[in-house]
């Protein structure tokens, strides 16, 4: 690795963020110092070169990429870019992933191909970094994991290795309420080589709760044992964010404690669980996630979410009871909604003759939509707008009628409906089957503008005699907005914002003025 010799862009000024474990709080860092430095009147991108991750996102030119950078974006006030995560991951078993590459599939390779793979990478992950570089003052870049993974520095493209490819310094982050954060930090700097440690500039302890006074000594000790300065120490934060992996703590949450009960199916390949965020947002109701039968009890509306493996997602259901489980709380009359790999669930026939999905060539699905699948190599990368359509026949969602949809479409494979369908596109397409209570659809996103998930929180509130008056709905978009700058001031006051720019080089004039080189 560090025998490529690749050109490197001078132009922004960078910091990279890198972090002690998975989810020491990397994603969110770099958010806010992307919303920091936009209020001080930069032009800032995010950038992390390979992410892992189930969650992403299509951007307007119908590329993919991870929803982590995505969030960056936002809060750096621009449109997401695919450049900003050239290479993404996403695991499609224990041992294997998906490759997408600037937007693109690649391939599916299994963890030791991939490995001995990636470096071939460098130039075009550097291309699209360069390519931003050039339009921006400051590149905020995120690693992965952990710098002091020794087992796979030699091949590193997206901690160290990527550090020396563009000559960033590095804020080294560790995470304080799993405990062992001094432990974490200096282990880390100690574990990596010479050259390496002279680039982390700054400590940082995330998520702390309590008096920081008492903290002290330690933070002390650290700056003497490794000889670099802490940065500051940022409290458990009260910011509601999309998150970016399994490891979110909402996804944890198994009891709902709202008038409107809405359980998400815990699948063990879930993808895109941020679709569901505005629903949790409404003050009328509350999103579970279930994974086991005994915990499904009798929801007000079940959610089949999406996933990277639906026929393996769909057997597991199968095995350990909740298929039942849904179906019998279907037949009782409780609506059920699949989206994307969910929806694929809910009907007759999922078939898979080249393999795509795994070595089933053929499975019964759930038989609750008159639709049949069938899985292909291509993949279908879209965003859409329409309305959703309700027939006569299926008056159960008659009030749902003509609200209008703004998502996108991640999925292999195409689906032939033989019922009405959910909703009507613009592009003159038809997306999704409704039959009864049980409706489903491809599209990601369907509750960011609000308006379908206020028509849905109504719709259950009249099924169940609540009065929805005091429902109040907040466009996704705008409700983020609100967030990136309360994380954006939680930072401010916790980091020395003033040394972290005499780290990237540049003055700072002001708490929110505009920095000059």
């Amino acid at each position: 690795m560090r025998d490529n010799e690749v050109k490197e862009n001078k132009k922004a000024r960078c910091i990279m963020v890198q972090g002690t474990m998975s989810d020491s709080g990397k994603s969110v860092l770099c958010g806010a110092l992307c919303r920091i430095f936009a209020q001080d009147g930069l032009k800032v991108a995010p950038f992390k070169s390979q992410n892992m991750a189930l969650n992403s996102y299509i951007t307007k030119d119908g590329l993919e990429m991870g929803r982590a950078q995505v969030m960056q974006a936002e809060a750096a006030g621009i449109e997401p870019d695919a450049r900003m995560n050239p290479v993404l991951l996403k695991p499609s078993s224990d041992t294997g992933s998906q490759i997408i590459v600037l937007g693109r599939v690649r391939g599916q390779m299994d963890a030791m191909e991939y490995h001995q793979y990636k470096e071939a990478l460098i130039p075009e992950i550097m291309e699209a970094y360069n390519t931003l570089a050039e339009e921006n003052d400051i590149m905020v870049i995120e690693g992965a994991g952990s710098p002091a993974e020794i087992n796979l520095a030699d091949k590193d493209i997206v901690n160290m290795g990527f550090a020396r490819l563009v000559d960033a310094p590095v804020l080294l982050v560790g995470d304080i309420d799993r405990g062992g954060v001094f432990a974490q930090l200096y282990g880390t700097v100690e574990l990596i080589d010479t050259e390496d440690r002279s680039r982390i500039k700054g400590l940082v302890i995330n998520k702390f709760r309590g008096d920081e006074e008492i903290l002290r000594p330690g933070l002390d000790m650290m700056e003497e044992k490794t000889g670099i300065p802490v940065l500051g120490v940022i409290p458990m934060m009260d910011v509601d964010l999309d998150d970016e992996d399994s490891l979110a703590p909402r996804l944890t949450r198994i009891n709902a404690e709202s008038p409107l009960d809405i359980a998400v199916i815990r699948l063990p390949r879930l993808s895109n669980f941020t679709d569901f965020n505005s629903l949790d947002q409404m003050s009328l109701s509350a999103v579970r996630y279930v994974n086991k039968a005994e915990e499904l009890g009798s929801p007000d509306l079940i959610i089949i979410p999406g996933t990277k493996s639906t026929t393996g997602d769909l057997l597991w259901l199968r095995q350990n009871g909740l298929e039942s489980a849904i179906l019998k709380c279907a037949s009782c009359g409780c609506p059920v909604l699949g989206v994307c790999g969910g929806y694929q669930m809910l009907g007759e026939t999922l078939h898979d003759p080249d393999g795509n999905e795994g070595d089933v060539p053929e499975l019964k699905g759930m038989g609750l939509l008159p639709v049949h699948t069938t899985f292909t190599a291509d993949k279908t990368r879209t965003r859409v707008k329409g309305k959703v359509v309700v027939g006569p026949s299926e008056d159960s969602f008659e009030h749902l009628d003509g609200i209008e949809i703004d998502g996108y479409e991640i999925h292999m494979g195409e689906t032939r409906v033989e019922g009405a369908p959910f909703s009507k596109l613009d592009n003159g397409k038809e997306d999704g089957c409704i039959k009864g209570n049980v409706f489903g659809t491809y599209l990601h996103g369907l509750f960011d503008t609000g308006e379908l998930a206020e028509g849905i929180i109504r719709w259950l509130c009249g099924r169940k005699g609540i009065d929805p008056t005091d429902l109040h709905v907040i466009p996704r978009a705008e409700y983020a907005q609100t967030q990136y700058d309360k994380l954006a001031d939680y930072v401010r006051k916790s980091l020395d914002i003033q040394k972290l720019y005499d780290i990237i080089g540049i003055e700072q004039q002001g708490s929110h003025g505009k920095g000059q080189e």
